[in-house]
């Protein structure tokens, strides 16, 4: 971890970038914040991806299916749906085309073009009997609720569940829901995988962003599930006796449970209002098959006994239907669906200070900081469009680390504001030190503003070089609007 020390406060690097080299502010901690996998498994409304081998299965399935007629693959799933309950609905199963020839073609699912739909109206209503949850796996609710208390995750459990039904090949009843799982690869709108599925060369598209390093603890995570994989065979054993194969770490190589989980995370939905057994569910028509918009209010939502989406927009015939993907920033977006959305208001990076804790006057800066609404680690969120707002919001924080005279440290906790003012010269030095920090990190990418422009203007990139470098581009165009506000 590289640090800086700066007078009476550390501030961290960005969560969306990795920790920079030292660049000389000093008092200014520059530290990587890693957020626990545990609190990143748990955001689970969103998108992942997949590969082939989505359940355990070999390259062999994808090909066999290369094969068969696209609309062939789409009737099985529609004809599956409707022989087992699915009612009639306002939308159909088409397809778009994939940058990689060797791949299938997209399907999403669109509006119906012999029914209108408008906002309001239910899209479609899958019934619980063709919906994939815990409780429905385990059998037991109690079980389902004490193995995702302990060490495995709901993720954990639906991959291995898939994985061993794709065994079973046809003789499963979700066969032609995993075989459709397994055509999309968990590609997101731009036919593409998450990070997670990428190649070392392809990663380095990634360089000078802090995602390339959330895909690493994302992977490390991956692995501590697969090593308590073992723990669903033994406290569910009723479960698995009806698959004749070995317990599920000798059953599964790490990579195809790797593929599987991420592959099942790319699907996966968060249900509201509903049993912890139930919150995640695996929905035909659902992811993903579905568009994502971080603009977009429409939800699955579990009613009665089906899940089903209400649009929030009117539809034309055959144009896609969209679904919230919840409050991402796209670095979320690209490692759990494989794609940047240019307006996503949530997009942000995140700057994490925290006051010196070998600083003498620590304990009357905390109570300074505490009484402003601040903590001694504090996390600034810099929201694109809204960089002024974060920089007032920052600077009072900061200001309160340079302070180290007895005189104005008992100014300013005998004041009702979160310091007092600073010295012209100690202002500037604020100021100074904290665009030298973001040009650092804008210094830190391997390519510039331009360049990225110009890779973008270019129809024939590379689709994942194109959403990786939409996603460095927004970080290098937030940095230097920082920058230039603080010169």
């Amino acid at each position: 971890m590289d640090v800086v020390h700066l007078l009476g406060f550390w501030v961290s690097s960005p969560v969306l970038s990795p920790s920079p080299r030292p660049f000389g502010l000093p008092g200014l901690r520059i530290q990587r914040r890693r957020a626990p996998f545990g609190a990143t498994r748990r955001l689970n409304q969103c998108l992942a991806c997949g590969a082939d081998t989505l359940v355990a299965g070999s390259e062999g399935s994808s090909h066999a299916l290369r094969g068969e007629k696209a609309a062939e693959a789409g009737d099985l799933i529609k004809s599956w749906l409707h022989r087992h309950g699915l009612p009639p609905c306002k939308v159909v199963l088409k397809e778009r085309p994939s940058h990689d020839g060797k791949h299938h073609p997209i399907h999403y699912v669109a509006a119906s073009e012999t029914l209108q739909m408008s906002a309001g109206d239910v899209a479609f209503r899958v019934p619980n009997s063709l919906v994939v949850t815990l409780d429905r796996v385990l059998g037991n609710e109690t079980i389902a609720e004490l193995l995702t208390t302990n060490k495995l995750s709901e993720l954990a459990c639906l991959a291995l569940y898939l994985m061993y039904e794709k065994k079973q090949g046809k003789k499963s009843f979700w066969y032609p829901f995993i075989r459709e799982l397994d055509r999309q690869r968990g590609r997101g709108q731009l036919a593409v995988e998450s990070p997670l599925l990428w190649s070392e060369s392809e990663l380095a598209y990634l360089d000078g962003s802090h995602t390339r390093a959330e895909v690493l603890e994302r992977e490390e995570g991956i692995k501590r599930e697969y090593n308590e994989l073992d723990t669903v065979w033994f406290m569910a054993g009723s479960l698995f006796k009806q698959y004749p194969f070995d317990i599920p770490t000798e059953a599964f190589p790490y990579e195809i449970f790797k593929q599987a989980f991420v592959a099942v995370q790319s699907c996966v939905v968060h249900l509201q209002k509903v049993s912890l057994a139930r919150r995640f569910a695996l929905v035909p028509l659902g992811p993903p098959l579905l568009a994502y918009k971080s603009n977009c209010k429409a939800m699955l939502t579990a009613v009665d006994d089906a899940v089903q989406l209400v649009v929030d927009r009117p539809y034309k015939a055959g144009e896609p239907i969209v679904v919230w993907c919840g409050p991402q920033p796209n670095s979320r977006l690209l490692l759990n669906y494989g794609f940047v959305d240019d307006d996503n208001p949530y997009d942000r990076i995140v700057i994490e200070a925290s006051l010196n804790t070998e600083d003498p006057q620590y304990q009357e800066k905390r109570m300074v900081a505490q009484r402003n609404g601040k903590l001694a680690v504090q996390v600034f969120h810099v929201y694109v469009g809204r960089e002024k707002e974060a920089i007032s919001e920052m600077l009072p924080y900061l200001r309160l680390g340079y302070i180290s005279d007895t005189a104005e440290m008992n100014s300013v906790i005998s004041s009702q504001g979160p310091t007092c003012p600073l010295s012209p010269c100690m202002e500037r030095a604020v100021l100074d030190q904290l665009a030298a920090y973001f040009e650092a990190r804008l210094a830190a990418y391997p390519t510039t503003l331009i360049e990225d422009e110009a890779m973008l203007a270019d129809c024939n990139l590379n689709p994942k070089k194109r959403v990786a470098v939409q996603l460095v581009n927004s970080f290098c165009t937030s940095f230097k609007i920082l920058a230039t506000i603080l010169s």
